[in-house]
């Protein structure tokens, strides 16, 4: 699957938050949640430096979003854009909660490749595509040129 107009324009205000996320002192993720007609719902930053959690991702906290806020219908026609791949325990979130399409803008395995790269140490959660977790859900990533914009960002986490 290929990234739409409307994709890349939503998936560069995922960037936009993740460089927020960085710049606020947090790890560079950041996600949206849109409506099936265009509409923007939600938006979410990484912040498990700031409020000492590490199960404290954007794509998570979406979903629980969705899950107050949204009829099972509504759910499943919205779409999550995502500076990074969903974790195991984000995509799991995702499916449970049944969300519609993923769109991002950087894989996990090019976050690991990087990482290992910058002699940082390895993710404890395994380092799985959203569709092994949760294989029936719409993915498209990652979606070039954003895909380097977040690899400069995650380089310069990695310097701090």
């Amino acid at each position: 699957m290929t990234a739409t107009a409307d994709d890349l324009r939503f998936l560069q205000r995922a960037v936009e938050l993740a460089t927020a996320a960085l710049d606020a002192g947090d790890h560079p993720f950041g996600s949206l949640l849109v409506a099936g007609d265009g509409t923007v719902l939600a938006e979410e930053v990484n912040c498990e430096v700031s409020v000492a959690d590490p199960t404290a991702h954007p794509e998570l906290a979406l979903a629980q979003w969705a899950a107050r806020h949204l009829s099972a219908e509504d759910r499943r026609a919205a779409t999550i854009y995502t500076s990074g791949e969903h974790c195991p325990m984000c995509a799991a979130a995702h499916a449970w909660v049944g969300l519609g399409r993923i769109v991002y803008a950087a894989s996990s395995t090019q976050l690991a490749s990087w990482r290992a790269g910058w002699g940082l140490p390895e993710s404890p959660v395994a380092v799985l595509p959203i569709q092994a977790v949760a294989p029936g859900i719409e993915v498209v990533g990652p979606v070039p040129p954003l895909d380097e914009t977040m690899r400069a960002l995650h380089e310069r986490a990695s310097a701090r």
